[in-house]
């Protein structure tokens, strides 16, 4: 299969961790600055709040999406960026990888 129309190795890069991180508004900034600096897109934003603790958030982007999911009681958190645009997600990856310099677990897979 031919992907060159999109400029990328693949048609999309989906780029997960888990980071040791669960407070709601830190994540957000964290994750709106760091969409922001890479350039992505940012088209819409949902999230909601769990009881009695629990946090979830989406950024519906141009080039894909952004979400994250809060697991209070693990101390962790997961974050997913799925993305048409390798360049960008490579990007972000470095982002967080620098501020989260010991991600519990991160995993990269183009499609």
């Amino acid at each position: 299969m031919d992907y060159s129309a999109t400029g990328n190795q693949g048609l999309i890069d989906n780029f997960k961790s888990w980071v040791q991180e669960t407070d709601p508004a830190t994540l957000k900034a964290l994750m709106a600055e760091y969409l922001e600096r890479c350039q992505f897109q940012v088209l819409n934003f949902t999230e909601h709040y769990f009881s009695p603790h629990g946090y979830t958030c989406l950024w519906l982007l141009g080039e894909s999406h952004l979400a994250i999911h809060t697991f209070p009681e693990k101390g962790l958190c997961y974050i997913e960026l799925s993305s048409c645009n390798a360049k960008k997600n490579e990007q972000f990856q470095s982002l967080l990888e620098s501020r989260f310099s010991h991600p519990a677990a991160s995993s990269k897979d183009v499609y």
